[in-house]
């Protein structure tokens, strides 16, 4: 009798709704005078992605308040059916204008966390102290973290329980050198994503640049581009199931 109630707790906490931090940059400059911020598809996916299976979703940024979006991802064939759903969507973009700041929340309070790229996390994912320990907690207790295009730079901050960085000998990818050359930016990134995940030990592995690649390797998936954001929050999502 006195264990009914027991397992009644376990089983009311094995279904409760699953919570994911969206995590984006504050950043709208990479540069003085060039306009960067999230890539938009980069947040539009996982967001209707994880909602669509029941997951609640809270977008945070690293200072809080309004994500800016970089106006390259709003253009052309990058601004998918996803970007446009997203644009049109009060709740989402409420969400986008009003996002938690990442020091006011606790990575305990979630149940994965989700990194969503743009050049504007060049500079306020990296070497971020903050994030860093965020996501290292998520990772040390299990929970998925997922990173995809630029997003991953945050992982070169990151450390497993034993002090070794999170990405040694883990099979990871992320925007690739070749890729970063195409878009004239490999000067003007604090480090290529590629090389430096190398340099920390990791397996990294590219795709042909542009096309999609997504890498799970335990409780951790990276996509190396805006193409691979499907794949990369789906394999996410599987994770948290």
């Amino acid at each position: 009798v006195v264990d009914v109630p027991h397992t009644h707790r376990i089983a009311r906490h094995n279904t409760m709704t699953k919570s994911i931090a969206l995590i984006c940059t504050s950043c709208d400059e990479l540069v003085p005078g060039a306009k960067t911020g999230a890539w938009l598809e980069e947040v539009a996916e996982p967001y209707y992605i994880a909602r669509s299976a029941g997951i609640k979703v809270t977008i945070v940024s690293i200072k809080g308040g309004a994500v800016p979006i970089d106006p390259a991802s709003e253009s052309g064939d990058f601004f998918t059916p996803s970007c446009a759903k997203f644009k049109e969507d009060e709740e989402a973009m409420d969400a986008l204008r009003n996002s938690a700041e990442l020091g006011s929340v606790s990575a305990d309070a979630f149940d994965g966390a989700y990194l969503a790229g743009g050049h504007g996390t060049c500079v306020d994912f990296y070497k971020n102290a903050a994030l860093g320990a965020f996501v290292s907690a998520m990772y040390a207790a299990g929970k998925p973290v997922a990173a995809d295009c630029h997003g991953p730079i945050a992982l070169l901050g990151c450390t497993k329980p034993n002090g070794e960085p999170l990405v040694k000998g883990l099979k990871v990818t992320g925007f690739s050198d070749s890729e970063e050359a195409a878009v004239g930016l490999t000067d003007k990134v604090p480090e290529l994503i590629e090389t430096a995940m190398k340099a920390q030990g990791g397996l990294y592995t590219a795709t042909a640049d542009w096309t999609p690649n997504a890498v799970v390797d335990g409780n951790l998936v990276t996509g190396q581009n805006p193409a691979s954001s499907t794949a990369c929050a789906n394999a996410f999502v599987e994770l948290l199931a």
